[in-house]
């Protein structure tokens, strides 16, 4: 659904080849034994049903429970074993992740943000990890103001972020949030940008993302339950006074519902927003009014989504009421129960309706059709409309940072699997277009040298699944090529085909990349996603098998050359398709993977479980129960070979907790029959997001990209 940002939204960095003909040598595996995971025997019943689950000890650490320590010695002995195995691809690795660094501007800043009479914008220093936040007032030849300088705050810590950076009204007092720990738990702080003096409002257990009440000295935040992580309450704290004074304005009663706190682009609105998977509620007061009672926009209704904004005197609602792929209405603020809705966009079966982005005057509404994103431009003046379209094969187009409301000027992203993030400012009244930056990719890179393709892959009940691909020219068809099949699937999102300076390293050794956009997402419609979860999951395993199966048909690579990839619930994907179907794939690479499904949803004190069941089921309900179990990864492990597999891990993950990919690798190490490698690396300092920081993460992509290698023969 529709998301309504803070001024820094989006405010973000835009990001030596080698040939083709890399030298290819068998890597030596280094012959030392691997970690072996101590059992204890759990017996777990459900339904007349018992599983034994040898390594439910693993949750120890989490549950602070007597086995911590030996935990976490487990861990640390899958790393070093990791690390041993890995060994001979240190030097690689090095050269690979100082190729991909190379390839950033260090030096460099956003395409400033106008809002309330500041351009605001992000620049990074060379050498620097972290961002600065910045501003001028009224041009950018403007003294800087430097809001944030996150490499200072960042001193001598693993791991830090910074969120919801929201400046008040009156421009004076600038409040975000700060997460130390990577359990994306944040505590809100508040700067005066005039005294230069900041302060801590809220301690901790917040989701990081206050808003401000238009008297500059309220705000509103999301506090979380410290067990569950769950979002459970909206309070209202006065800048300045104690935390434990705080009103609590919203208390949700429903654990499957997120809630969120945000204010109109307007600024004339507070909403509160409680969502499911399949229902949401909104409740609203005027920004000027911060004391009042949030009144209930329209009662949650049964299988109904809406969201609402505030667009040139009027709600607009995205609704999903009726409508598959949703429709736009509108109503007046006297009055906003459903039955006062009028429609706007007709719900269409061939075209998803994604969101909008309001302006004074206008509208631009996010659609999806074929899998391809289109703006529809609508004059709310004039009553006339347009399209902004595109013309590649495969590509992602997004709404930008539009932070003024009263602007006559769109802007948004656009990229592809060959084009480098590039940001355009577009002219709603007279449809030109300026790109205002592209992401500058050092070294020698060409988008001509690189070629796209979107193909159709027929699954197995003959619905056909868009797979999009890139590589260097010079490719040849003759299955003889490594390929790496990217998934995901799940929660309706969509995976775009964008760029990545990073995968250079992929392609200019030989290898192909590819992305099967299987059911799960919505790239072909809310169908695509609805036909993709609870007991119709299994079609987002047999699609991915699919669009492998046509790609070796099709000779862009063979199963002693095809590599998979995918993480959280695309690691979900990779455990399925392993047991599935072990024969197709050279090597896995599961990140974060959320492994346990059936377990995981069983236990509702484990952060974020209640929100799933709309996703998943609930296991309490056989049915639900049977489908999981059916598809659940770690359940399904069996006597067989399994491929090469790597398999990431943070021992603070939020959304998957560590010890569901280290129980799955314990549990492969006792049943498989092969004799191929199997690595667990835990990064015992963060969460599900990886590596804070600019160059960081690259470490992680560089391990991930030996591991391919080696197992290629590609060793420079």
């Amino acid at each position: 659904m529709k998301t309504f940002p803070s001024i820094f939204a989006g405010l973000v960095l835009l990001g030596a080849c080698q040939s083709n003909n890399s030298l290819k040598k068998a890597y030596q595996w280094p012959d030392v034994p691997a970690p072996v995971c101590e059992k204890k025997a759990t017996e777990l019943v459900a339904h007349g049903d018992t599983r034994i689950d040898n390594y439910y000890w693993l949750n120890d650490y989490f549950r602070k429970g007597p086995d911590s320590s030996k935990v976490v010695k487990y861990l640390e002995a899958e790393n070093a074993y990791l690390d041993t195995m890995m060994s001979g691809t240190k030097a690689f690795r090095e050269k690979l992740y100082n190729e991909m660094k190379a390839r950033i501007k260090e030096k460099d800043e956003i395409v400033p943000v106008f809002k309330n009479g500041y351009y605001y914008y992000t620049r990074m220093v060379e050498g620097k990890e972290y961002f600065l936040y910045c501003r001028k007032k009224g041009n950018l030849e403007a003294r800087e103001e430097i809001l944030l300088d996150v490499n200072r705050m960042a001193e001598g810590l693993e791991y830090f972020a910074v969120s919801g950076l929201s400046v008040s009204p009156d421009n004076n007092l600038l409040a975000y949030g700060v997460d130390k720990v990577s359990r994306r738990q944040y505590a809100i702080y508040v700067k005066n940008l005039t005294t230069g003096v900041t302060t801590l409002e809220i301690a901790t257990g917040t989701n990081g993302n206050p808003v401000w009440a238009a008297d500059n000295k309220t705000l509103f935040y999301v506090k979380n339950n410290p067990e569950t992580l769950l979002s459970e309450k909206i309070l209202r704290h006065t800048v300045g006074s104690p935390q434990a004074g705080d009103a609590v304005v919203y208390t949700e009663k429903d654990p499957s519902n997120y809630i969120t706190v945000w204010k109109s682009k307007s600024d004339k609105y507070i909403f509160i927003s409680s969502e499911a998977t399949m229902s949401s509620e909104t409740r609203f007061i005027a920004a000027d009014s911060p004391a009042s009672p949030f009144a209930v926009f329209q009662p949650r209704m049964k299988d109904v989504l809406y969201s609402v904004e505030f667009v040139n005197g009027k709600f607009v609602i995205l609704t999903n009421l009726d409508a598959l792929n949703f429709r736009l209405m509108e109503t007046y603020p006297e009055k906003t129960g459903r039955e006062s809705w009028k429609e706007i966009i007709a719900h269409r079966p061939d075209v998803l309706i994604e969101g909008f982005e309001p302006f004074k005057g206008f509208m631009v509404v996010t659609e999806r059709q074929d899998g391809l994103i289109n703006f529809r431009v609508m004059d709310l003046v004039n009553r006339k409309e347009h399209y902004v379209k595109f013309d590649e094969p495969a590509y992602l187009a997004s709404s930008d940072a539009n932070a003024e409301y009263t602007s006559r000027v769109f802007r948004y992203n656009y990229t592809s699997l060959t084009t480098p993030r590039t940001v355009y400012d577009y002219s709603m009244t007279d449809k030109s277009k300026k790109m205002m930056k592209q992401q500058e990719v050092l070294g020698d890179f060409k988008p001509e040298n690189y070629v796209t393709e979107r193909l159709m892959a027929k699954a197995s009940d003959g619905t056909e699944v868009p797979v999009s691909l890139v590589y260097r020219k010079g490719f040849r068809k003759n299955g003889k090529s490594p390929l790496l099949l990217y998934g995901y699937g799940s929660y309706g999102y969509s995976q775009d085909a964008t760029f990545s300076s990073s995968r250079l390293s992929l392609l200019d050794r030989g290898f192909v990349y590819a992305i099967a956009h299987v059911r799960g997402g919505q790239e072909k419609g809310r169908q695509w996603y609805e036909d993709g979860k609870m007991h119709k999951k299994m079609n987002t395993f047999t699609d991915f098998i699919a669009c492998a199966e046509y790609l070796i048909h099709q000779k862009y690579t063979s199963p002693d050359h095809l590599y998979a990839m995918g993480g959280s619930a695309g690691g979900l994907l990779m455990g399925a398709v392993v047991n599935l179907r072990p024969d197709l794939w050279k090597g896995i690479i599961a990140q974060v993977p959320f492994v346990d499904v059936v377990t995981t949803m069983s236990d509702p004190t484990i952060p974020l479980t209640t929100n799933e069941y709309d996703e998943w089921g609930n296991p309490a309900v056989k049915a639900d129960y049977d489908a999981m179990k059916s598809y659940s990864p770690y359940d399904n492990v069996e006597k067989k070979a399994y491929p090469n597999m790597l398999v990431t891990t943070g021992l603070h993950d939020s959304q998957v907790q560590y010890f569901e990919p280290a129980k799955w690798v314990a549990k492969l190490r006792g049943m498989k029959t092969d004799k191929n490698i199997l690595l667990l690396k835990t990064n015992m300092e963060t969460g599900h997001g990886g590596a804070s920081g600019r160059f960081k993460y690259l470490k992680d992509i560089a391990l991930e990209d030996a591991f391919l290698f080696a197992l290629e023969g590609i060793t420079e």
